[in-house]
């Protein structure tokens, strides 16, 4: 199976530079479709079985109305499991373009049952589980401050499951650089697919590693790849992967 995880930043494109992102700060009022076309027509190109989007518009002024992770369902023909990032009770669920921005897992395999968690503390509270094909996949938006991200991570500690084949992926924000998750992956026995380190973001000139597909230990990996596409201010992750059989 390929699995692709992509902070797309809700299909507004992707900057030349810093100066340009503020010149062009406008396309998160109102931006072209012509953006997301291209980050659809790269995800079909690349083969993935299942995707993990973050930051996905799902209908507000910003793209006309428009329903962005049941537009990239129908073109790919792909089931799909989607929510908003933010707490289940929090005001910003209902403040015009805050209550469109969302996550979604799309895939073109049947999946099971899928679940919504939501982390104790931050504005982005959102985790996403759902089962495919015998993997527990977790789709993850961390916070910007550190001392919150450490409450998100130990509380994610206590959802991933013990033996049992799983993927946590996601955009991490990690400030201070992937030792950040040491704890959660020696106490969950995940592996980091980016053996490398190699920086995710920005994607005009990638210095840090924000972006992550962690896996469990009966998972092995065949490839993994950091595309250098610029439709997002994210680089996408890909890792092809099987599961290990038990006897």
């Amino acid at each position: 199976m390929r699995f692709m995880v992509y902070n797309i930043a809700y299909g507004t494109g992707g900057p030349k530079g810093n100066s340009h992102r503020v010149l062009t700060s406008h396309r998160y009022i109102k931006t072209h479709d012509r953006h997301f076309d291209k980050i659809i027509d790269f995800i079909r190109e690349s083969g993935a079985d299942i995707i993990g989007l973050v930051e996905i518009d799902t209908g507000s002024y910003r793209t006309d109305q428009v329903n962005q992770v049941k537009k990239i369902a129908e073109r790919l023909n792909h089931f799909h499991v989607c929510d908003t990032k933010y707490g289940r009770n929090s005001l910003l669920r209902k403040i015009p373009y805050l209550r469109n921005q969302s996550n979604a897992i799309l895939t073109a395999c049947a999946n099971g049952n899928s679940k919504f968690h939501y982390l104790p503390r931050g504005m982005k509270k959102l985790v996403i589980e759902t089962e495919i094909n015998g993997v527990s996949f977790f789709l993850v938006h961390l916070a910007l401050t550190q001392k919150v991200r450490e409450i998100q991570l130990n509380y994610l500690e206590k959802l991933i499951p013990a033996d049992h084949p799983v993927i946590v992926a996601g955009d991490f924000n990690t400030m201070q650089g992937c030792r950040e998750l040491e704890r959660l992956m020696r106490k969950c026995g995940l592996r980091s697919a980016n053996c490398d380190n190699l920086a995710t973001y920005p994607s005009w000139k990638a210095q840090k590693e924000l972006d992550y597909i962690l896996y469990s230990e009966s998972i092995r990996v065949k490839s993994f790849d950091i595309p250098k596409v610029k439709y997002s201010d994210h680089h996408p992750l890909i890792m092809e992967f099987e599961v290990e059989k038990t006897v």
